[in-house]
């Protein structure tokens, strides 16, 4: 999502109120890291940040971190278009909580989107 807000043209995907799950890729290589070397860590963990936003929440955070505009919506009509039955993940979002990495104690780097988006934007 970052290249077309690089180029002037970002805005939110669809309605804008659907959950965005992320991780910052410092964080998930720790967390991977720690699952191949931690022999408490067994089952399923979430790899994603402790605070999912709204795709609006993360159209505006890029748009204030690169200091360019959010003014250009993605109409759902195109995401089908283009992923088909795919667009359903991208057009509805999913509210992921990694409450079990939170569990173990992971500490993550960049628990925040705008701090994540300032390093990997920099």
């Amino acid at each position: 999502m970052i290249a077309p807000f690089r180029m002037f043209i970002g805005g939110p995907i669809g309605s804008g109120n659907q959950w965005f799950s992320w991780i910052h890729i410092d964080d998930l290589v720790y967390l991977i890291i720690q699952a191949l070397t931690n022999s408490d860590m067994s089952g399923i963990y979430n790899a994603t940040a402790p605070n999912p936003v709204r795709m609006s929440e993360l159209s505006q955070t890029i748009s204030q971190v690169l200091n360019r505009p959010s003014w250009l919506p993605i109409p759902g009509f195109a995401i089908k278009a283009i992923l088909g039955d795919g667009a359903i993940v991208v057009l509805e979002g999913q509210q992921v909580i990694s409450q079990q990495t939170l569990d173990i104690g992971f500490k993550y780097q960049y628990p925040d989107l705008r701090t994540a988006l300032a390093n990997i934007c920099k």
